[in-house]
């Protein structure tokens, strides 16, 4: 159950990175309120995982899959470009967390 809250914790994390970028310095009300809503839900169910996942893998796993996916999120939804040294730095994250998980 812990892994599934972590992968809740996640999807509400790139919610909230979102739904900040659409809010434009938080000059739109609508899509700040959306932000510290999903931000509040992440830290609550990121709380929950880490009463079975430990912290160090908790941390590694939603801050390096988090990384990965606002990568992709901003290359489809904001046209926003990845430079080559930005996409090795991902890769670097992916391989830290899969030594997480090894070790």
């Amino acid at each position: 159950m812990g892994y599934l809250y972590l992968a809740l914790a996640i999807f509400f994390e790139l919610v909230g990175t979102v739904f900040l970028k659409l809010s434009d310095g938080m000059s739109h009300i609508g899509y700040t309120i959306s932000t510290f809503v999903a931000y509040g839900i992440c830290f609550v169910v990121f709380s929950l995982s880490l009463k079975t996942v430990p912290l160090n893998i908790a941390y590694a796993t939603w801050s390096g899959v988090g990384v990965i996916f606002a990568a992709l999120l901003s290359f489809v939804l904001f046209h926003e470009s990845i430079s080559i040294p930005s996409a090795l730095g991902i890769l670097l994250i992916v391989i830290g967390v899969i030594l997480c998980h090894m070790f």
